[in-house]
């Protein structure tokens, strides 16, 4: 490949395409293998797991949909059309929010937390499986500071 004559382009060195091919390849393989898993076992998604786990850490079992959005890294919209097949399945309700009105909450279901909660092993079970049980301590430490770091630099700009 090469760049038109105005473009300046920094290729990357061997060592860095086969880090970005390995981590491009190594994430697809392991979110593939996580939804599957949910959804043979638990009829979720991995991203309906992601936004259950998620409501249940707050106070109240509630977030702002827009906070949720962030959270999961996903798009207003995406997240809407989600949480309403989470809520056909009784799983998430909505509701204004009472101390804006414009705003509206995603809350989690006593249903969603019994799906969560039979979830939760099958879920834990593969991310050991398949990533946390071959990492040393160090790796762990790394991919925490890399993709934090990331997430970080990314959630910054606009």
């Amino acid at each position: 490949m090469t760049a038109g004559p105005d473009q300046q382009v920094r290729w990357l060195s061997e060592d860095e395409m086969r880090a970005w091919r390995a981590f491009i390849v190594g994430s697809a393989l392991l979110e593939y293998r996580l939804n599957r898993e949910l959804q043979e076992e638990h009829g979720l998604t991995l991203a309906d797991y992601e936004i259950l786990a998620r409501l249940s850490d707050q106070p109240g079992m509630r977030m702002r949909m827009t906070q949720l959005a962030t959270d999961v890294a996903s798009s207003k919209s995406r997240v809407s059309h989600q949480v309403g097949r989470l809520e056909s399945a009784d799983l998430v309700r909505r509701e204004s929010c009472p101390s804006d009105g414009r705003g509206i909450l995603a809350i989690l279901t006593e249903r969603g937390f019994q799906v969560l909660r039979s979830a939760a092993p099958t879920h834990l079970r593969g991310v050991r499986e398949h990533l946390v049980d071959h990492l040393t301590g160090e790796q762990q430490s790394v991919i925490t500071a890399v993709f934090g770091g990331v997430a970080e630099r990314l959630r910054a700009q606009p």
